[in-house]
């Protein structure tokens, strides 16, 4: 059975609009190497469509990119990508499948058929993966910033504290950390 791992950008504030991140290649590298270790993708509808509406277009050269981000998208072309939706059921992109039914037993599922595991990126979908107990890591990237709007993480909240172990805690030189924790045991 693959773990899977929750990981996305957050500010200091906990905002976890994309727009608010330092998108350079540190950061790209950094989400290149979960992809890679990581056999699937994992991600709710909105966060499916907002990566189908730019990154294929960056695979095929049709976008002009810098060499990191070029990297990401190339690699995550082939890479399987698996949806939860309840409003769509279409997923054209690129090895893309909808996750369907009983949301507890698809995902278990899909980690259970995942020895290399599944990387989630999305925090809606997050929350509702904490309340089954279902995330195993988070991989944070902490950015230098304080946005003072949401979206938030976990803003729908959680019926209990997650106790967490430190894995890693790694700077980056243009001052975000990389957090590795591990569900407390």
């Amino acid at each position: 059975m693959g773990l899977l791992t929750f990981s996305l950008n957050i500010t200091l504030d906990g905002c976890v609009d994309h727009r608010e991140g330092i998108a350079d290649d540190e950061t790209h590298a950094f989400f290149t190497r979960l992809m890679d270790e990581a056999g699937a993708m994992l991600w709710g509808r909105v966060t499916y469509e907002m990566m189908e509406g730019y990154w294929p277009a960056v695979a095929r050269g049709e976008v002009e990119a810098p060499p990191a981000i070029l990297e990401w998208a190339v690699k995550l072309e082939p890479k399987p990508k698996y949806v939860v939706s309840s409003t769509r059921t279409d997923f054209p992109w690129t090895n893309s499948h909808h996750l369907a039914g009983d949301l507890r037993a698809a995902v278990q599922g899909l980690k259970d058929a995942t020895p290399a595991g599944v990387l989630l990126g999305s925090g809606k979908l997050a929350t509702e993966l904490d309340r089954l107990d279902l995330i195993d890591e988070y991989r944070f990237l902490v950015h230098p910033r304080i946005a003072g709007h949401g979206p938030t993480l976990y803003q729908d909240g959680l019926p209990g504290t997650r106790r967490l172990d430190l894995i890693s805690a790694t700077p980056f030189r243009n001052g975000v950390v990389a957090l590795h924790y591990r569900r407390a045991g």
